[in-house]
């Protein structure tokens, strides 16, 4: 399966550098985060194309007051999604300069009026969010478009999650990835059950990636080494810009040591090997072999004080040492020298 060029099956992991809200009003952030996620390995950028009207309702009751321990606790819903949104009018100079400087980038439409914007730009994919997952509508009128559907499952039932890759498939849009994730921001480690990974690609039968709220790099690491071939992890040119999404994105260097971390990860994990390649066979001149451990003479018998298993590998395998001992040398043999079928009387 390929997002854009880039094939999951042959190029490793396909690395999203999350935007979000991390231009915080700026324009010129903006352009500058997307170029400094291009020097920091990432594959793609990420948007997210909304406007607080098309996500919720300019209201302060209880219902839409933020509470539960998040970062943004005591907002109204629509006070977080006017300051954290991306104006529509910057996408097409966001999506130009994206490509070119060649860096992927594509969005997540939050409803159906922000598929038909984004579809002026020809994005490579369509992301669904966690929160978005039960909005079978907005899922089946993107997947409808044809393009990758990358979809986030982190507030989702399992059956909910295959009622989502159902509708894509409905739609004749087989391209899939399911990203594990953990809708808390941040995600406590404890909560982000990676084991979770191999079983969504065992389950659903669709390609498999994780989208990041953890601190620091490791869970992307362990999820690769999982399985996953996308990872998504916000992203942010620097801190002390400030913004709604901060205390969960990395930053420029954090960022590079999370693609160099994956990358490193997947040379580790390789491929199912047990050829005996030139390395390993040079390798076993270090093994241990039969070598005679004392002068023996023509006639004597082969015991264990006059033949060891020992290093190096250039004698008989260990394993035919009780099929020597008690047989005798056909010649004299001097000690430290390595052990031949052609030294033993087989009679």
């Amino acid at each position: 399966m390929k997002v854009g060029k880039f094939d999951l099956n042959k190029d490793g992991v396909y690395i999203i550098a999350e935007l979000s809200a991390n231009h915080n009003g700026s324009l010129q952030t903006a352009l500058d985060t997307i170029k400094a996620a291009k020097k920091a390995g990432a594959n793609a950028i990420k948007l997210q194309t909304y406007t607080a009207d098309t996500l919720t309702l300019k209201s302060k009751k209880d219902d839409f007051i933020i509470e539960g321990g998040t970062l943004w606790d005591g907002n109204s819903l629509y006070e977080l999604y006017e300051w954290a949104h991306t104006p529509w009018e910057w996408h097409k100079e966001l999506f130009e300069y994206a490509k070119e400087i060649g860096i992927d980038i594509f969005s997540t439409p939050f409803d159906k009026s922000a598929v038909d914007f984004l579809e002026q730009f020809d994005p490579i994919a369509y992301k669904i969010a966690s929160f978005e997952i039960t909005d079978y509508e907005l899922i089946r009128y993107t997947a409808s478009k044809g393009r990758v559907m990358i979809i986030s499952t982190g507030i989702a039932s399992i059956s909910e999650i295959q009622d989502a890759v159902n509708i894509c498939k409905d739609e004749g849009n087989e391209n899939i990835v399911l990203l594990k994730c953990t809708s808390s921001y941040p995600a406590p480690l404890e909560d982000a059950n990676l084991l979770t990974i191999p079983n969504m690609k065992e389950t659903f039968g669709v390609e498999v990636g994780f989208s990041d709220h953890t601190l620091g790099i490791v869970a992307p690491v362990v999820a690769v080494s999982l399985g996953a071939k996308v990872i998504e992890k916000h992203f942010i040119l620097d801190k002390s810009i400030g913004g709604p999404d901060v205390g969960f994105s990395l930053d420029f260097d954090e960022f590079s040591q999370m693609v160099q971390a994956v990358k490193d990860t997947q040379k580790l994990l390789g491929r199912v090997d047990y050829t005996m390649n030139k390395k390993r066979v040079s390798s076993r001149r270090f093994a241990r072999s039969l070598y005679v451990a004392k002068d023996i003479k023509k006639g004597e018998k082969f015991t264990k004080e006059n033949i060891r298993s020992v290093r190096p590998g250039f004698g008989l395998h260990p394993k035919y040492l009780k099929d020597i001992l008690g047989r005798s040398a056909k010649s004299d043999i001097a000690f430290a020298t390595p052990l031949k079928w052609s030294d033993i009387e087989m009679e």
